[in-house]
């Protein structure tokens, strides 16, 4: 937990940082900070995440079911890089909008309300608590069902509003 904490401090700082640079460029005149705004911003969609979840919550199910060898180089090949993935992009978004906010467009910190951000808390928790969820039948079992849900749900539900 620590670790994910720190990487997530790190890179929204990183991603404030640029974004401020970016900023303050563009503030100046130069045409170049507005690309780098653009380039920051184009990745701060929550929409995004859908995506994200949707292999995630797969790989999550397949090692629901898998055997533990099996379930363990899912894990480490797959579901850890997306968890980090999604700390990274997520932290990246925040630390934008921060550096937004401080250059006073103080309505920039709105967008984290957009209720497509609880995908990432959603891989964050899974990925956690992936280890409890492995060790009881009962929990290995529901959960099955439920990242099931969660993969079809994010495929191919319109969450349009």
């Amino acid at each position: 937990m620590s670790k994910a904490l720190g990487t997530f401090a790190l890179v929204t700082v990183l991603s404030a940082l640029l974004m401020a640079l970016s900023l303050a460029v563009a503030r100046h005149g130069y045409p170049y900070g507005a690309f780098g705004m653009k380039r920051l911003d184009g990745i701060a969609d929550a929409g995004s995440f859908l995506a994200i979840a949707a292999i995630y919550f797969f790989s999550a199910l397949l090692m629901m079911i898998l055997p533990i060898r099996a379930a363990g180089i899912v894990l480490t090949h797959a579901a850890d890089a997306i968890f980090w993935a999604a700390i990274v992009l997520f932290a990246t978004i925040v630390g934008s909008l921060l550096a937004r906010f401080a250059f006073g467009q103080g309505s920039a910190l709105w967008a984290l309300l957009n209720w497509r951000f609880l995908f990432v808390a959603a891989i964050v928790v899974a990925h956690l608590t992936m280890n409890e969820l492995r060790r009881n039948i009962l929990l290995r079992s529901l959960f099955f069902v439920i990242f099931a849900a969660a993969t079809l749900a994010c495929l191919f539900w319109s969450f349009s509003v």
